[in-house]
């Protein structure tokens, strides 16, 4: 642990700054000391500081590799493990605590001979939005941090917008970086995305925003990265050994031998890092690499005249030298592939620039254009853009115990590239495209013609038949989009059936053209069907993956519409009808969706949205996903039909659960009589202005969860009675005996005094369209509750150094739940039907429901006003 400043320690008590060591390093640097080069990792959402011991442990082990000519020492900032993916009230705090730590880290190192001037930062998940916000903070020197690294970190929107600190966080560190992206040039940025396992942050959201992709930032996905190629859940991208060896690597190769420090060089750093993370040419990197080699040793010189060769090496004592002559095949073919499966990090590849009779003079070393694959490195080299080749050299060292095989192959591009059209989105998988390839040779691009949007999603299934038995290497299949570095690599035997899965993380930008491919690293003499159909299943995951944080608003708008038709039920019966019916009736898509797209068309148009910004209104959220392409036709209606389900069943949930209770409680115990009260009472007075007294002095969810509980237990008790008292009618008309005198004037519902009478049926009525109106309003202030939790659980962690809450984001939508719930507990619908605002108030929640679902897909904490006003309108109708 590094000791802080008093001033600083007293005002962030909660968080703290460690140094990672082991074994006898650890104990070298017990008294700080340090001469390394320093790296400050920042944990995201509920994350440990104790994560930075994958970086730091394998870090440890590179250093001694080189005998600690260079090391790293890494930190690790404590932020007690909060939830700031949930509640954003901490993230400046968090943001202005690290900086005070890059201070506190540069002063370790003030009287060392190679001291730094900047911190590296590798952020997972929130910890790396934290790190981009170190630059909006006035008093913030930009030069203190040069390169950054985050992993799996939602840079361009939260991923559960659930109060405004958090999407005014976002929207301040996203306009900075965009509207100063010229002055950050100096700070090099790489975002590393988990793909399609991490099911927490989606990749899209991981990518840097477009505007700030100028040529000091960087944003990939796991899948693509070189030598890792692999999909990460949310928190294995931090401690998984092949991103984590090539983020050490690219650590190592980013120092500067004069200074010992991270290079100053942004042209260096960002050249690393696409060797690490974006295109690996099997070779050790190298920042200007000569351009000309001599060939020199007692190698064989062979000449290939043949535009295919193959070559196999197993055990073989002497070197070789293999040209191909490019004169005899500029007019024939267009482009030069050539493979190598000995996976080592030297040369094997040259252009010969001037030739005599036998051997080449001086060459060019076109290894650095090759790829590594997961079994073999490539290149790939189109013959006009080296006119002044002679010939093609391919470098066979002696193989002592080795066996790997060679092969090239001149073709013309178009004789390799095939287009195959893609499946509709509405076929349903019925349907498939299927393209025969018969290989002669070893590579094949098919390119998947309109495959552009993220709501596509296919699956490809690639037969691979050989004419022969004979054993052969592997075919790699790589789906590339070119837009993007998502790339995902599947290696599969031959002969055999491949699956891959194919959909997008982004969507195509407007002004890009090109076309994703399959491109097919083959085996010669096999023939590959390769068959596409669409994906049911993928496709709702990518609805899923989109637009799973939007649940909540279709299930409070299918509520509303339930709630207002309730309502209208009973102005004009007398009588509220049940949940479940009553939102099988009126919860209907037509109600709310044509409304919001025919806002959102009219936004399209200047005039119109001129008038919707003069009336202060917010845009609509449809039409921001649609700009940002992260919508799907058909997706809101499927969103309504699944929060009509789930709302459904919470209707039953909620209603057999009172059931339930009730009936094993009066097994327990006789509920006792109650008697009625007004509405407002000094008692209740007293109880809201304890509850309002909570909210303002610690926390507002903990007020609204507290009114909650006590409208449920009072909801069950009335429940209790009313099946006692149903039970208790019932037996007595079936014995035709004297009858019961009851009185159950309850909190929640109005039983006033029966008799065997025709009133009892009326009273017994009166009591169940109340309760089923109690339901509904339950219903909707659960929800309101889990939308507030995040709050209530983040205050109740940091308990211990502060009792208030602050800033508290539900504080003032809880004082008046607080009051409308006291009133709203203890009403009965003989109350509401008699008023004259019951029109108004089961007309409001239809537009209520329009109005969550257009500006609360993205906006998650604007739900609950929307509900406070339509339970406002409901106390009001108890008294007017």
């Amino acid at each position: 642990k590094i000791k802080l400043p008093k001033k600083t320690a007293r005002r962030y008590p909660a968080y703290e700054l460690y140094l990672y060591g082991e074994g006898s390093y650890a104990e070298e640097n017990k008294n700080l000391l340090l001469t390394g080069i320093p790296v400050l990792f920042l944990p995201g959402n509920a994350g440990s500081y104790k994560q930075v011991r994958s970086l730091g442990s394998i870090a440890l082990r590179k250093a001694e590799d080189v005998d600690f000519k260079y090391h790293f020492n890494f930190f690790s900032v404590n932020f007690n493990e909060e939830l700031v993916a949930l509640y954003g009230g901490s993230l400046q705090r968090q943001t202005k605590f690290v900086h005070e730590c890059i201070k506190v880290i540069l002063k370790l190192y003030r009287d060392q001979e190679f001291a730094p001037s900047s911190v590296a930062i590798v952020g997972h998940s929130m910890g790396g939005l934290v790190a981009r916000a170190l630059l909006t903070l006035k008093n913030f020197k930009p030069e203190l941090i040069n390169l950054l690294i985050t992993q799996a970190t939602p840079h361009i929107a939260p991923v559960m917008p659930l109060d405004k600190y958090l999407t005014d966080f976002y929207t301040a560190v996203n306009n900075h970086w965009i509207l100063k992206a010229q002055d950050l040039r100096n700070l090099t940025t790489l975002s590393v995305a988990g793909g399609f396992r991490d099911y927490q942050v989606r990749s899209g959201l991981a990518f840097l925003p477009r505007l700030s992709q100028h040529d000091s930032a960087l944003s990939v996905v796991s899948s693509a990265v070189p030598r890792a190629w692999a999909s990460t859940d949310h928190l294995s991208i931090v401690w998984c050994k092949e991103l984590i060896l090539a983020t050490i690597r690219a650590f190592f190769d980013l120092i500067d031998e004069n200074t010992r420090q991270i290079t100053e060089d942004p042209k260096k750093r960002m050249s690393v890092l696409n060797h690490h993370f974006v295109r690996h040419p099997a070779k050790m990197f190298e920042e200007n690499p000569e351009a000309f080699t001599n060939l020199t040793g007692a190698f064989v010189w062979i000449t290939v005249e043949g535009s295919k060769w193959t070559y196999s090496v197993y055990n073989d004592s002497d070197g070789k030298y293999f040209a191909f002559p490019l004169a005899s095949h500029r007019k024939a073919y267009s482009h030069v592939y050539c493979e190598n499966s000995m996976l080592d990090t030297s040369s094997w590849i040259y252009g010969c620039m001037n030739t005599n009779s036998s051997m080449c003079l001086e060459a060019a070393d076109l290894s650095w254009k090759a790829e590594l694959l997961p079994t073999t490195k490539v290149v790939m080299l189109k013959l006009l853009d080296y006119p002044s080749l002679s010939h093609i050299v391919i470098q066979v060292p002696p193989a002592a115990g080795k066996k790997y095989t060679l092969g090239c192959e001149f073709f013309k591009e178009d004789s390799r590239t095939v287009q195959l059209p893609v499946t509709p989105l509405f076929s349903f998988g019925l349907s498939s495209s299927t393209i025969l390839l018969n290989s002669t040779g070893l590579l094949y691009h098919v390119q998947l013609q309109h495959f552009n949007q993220i709501y596509q999603a296919f699956k490809i299934y690639i037969d691979g038949r050989c004419q022969s038995l004979k054993e052969r290497k592997p075919s790699v299949y790589r789906l590339h989009i070119p837009w993007s570095y998502e790339d995902s690599i599947t290696v599969a035997k031959v002969p055999s059936l491949a699956e891959i899965s194919a959909k997008l993380h982004i969507a195509q930008p407007h002004n890009d053209s090109s076309l994703p491919e399959l491109i097919i690293y083959s085996s010669p003499d096999c023939q590959y069907e390769v068959i596409l159909k669409t994906s049911l299943l993928q496709v709702l995951g990518q609805i899923v993956r989109f637009h799973a944080g939007a649940f909540p608003v279709y299930i409070v708008s299918n509520i509303l519409l339930t709630y207002g038709g309730q309502l209208s039920t009973l102005r004009s019966t007398g009588q509220c009808s049940d949940f479940s019916l009553e939102l099988v009736r009126t919860a209907k898509p037509y109600k709310v969706e044509p409304l919001i797209c025919i806002v959102v068309f009219l936004q399209g148009f200047n005039w119109f949205r001129e008038i919707w910004e003069s009336l202060s209104l917010p845009e609509v959220d449809a039409a921001v996903l649609s700009s940002q392409d992260a919508w799907f036709p058909l997706v809101s209606l499927i969103l309504f039909l699944f929060g009509t389900g789930i709302a459904y069943w919470s209707g039953v949930f909620f209603s057999t659960s009172l059931r339930l209770f009730s009936s094993l409680w009066l097994t327990l115990i006789r509920p006792t009589e109650l008697q009625k009260d007004k509405l407002i009472t000094p008692r209740r007075l007293c109880g809201m202005m304890s509850l309002a007294l909570v909210s303002w002095t610690t926390c507002g969810a903990f007020a609204v969860l507290i009114i909650y509980l006590q409208y449920f237990l009072c909801t069950f008790f009335v429940t209790s009675i009313f099946h006692f008292q149903d039970s208790g009618h019932s037996k007595e008309t079936s014995q035709n005996s004297s009858t019961h005198t009851f009185k159950a004037q309850g909190s929640v519902d109005s039983i006033p005094e029966t008799t065997q009478s025709p009133s009892n049926s009326k009273t017994l009525a009166e009591a169940v369209s109340t309760l089923k109106m109690h339901i509904a309003i339950l219903n909707l202030f659960t929800w309101i509750v889990l939308l507030n939790l995040p709050s209530l659980i983040y205050w109740l962690k940091n308990l211990r150094y502060s009792v208030r809450l602050d800033p508290d984001p539900c504080r003032s939508t809880a004082i008046i739940l607080i009051c409308i719930l006291e009133i709203v507990m203890n009403s009965s619908t003989s109350e509401v039907k008699s008023s004259k605002l019951l029109k108004i108030a089961a007309k409001v929640p239809l537009p209520l429901s329009v109005a969550v679902l257009a500006f609360g897909r993205m906006h998650l904490y604007r739900v609950p006003h929307f509900v406070t006003f339509s339970l406002l309108l409901h106390v009001l109708c108890c008294f007017v």
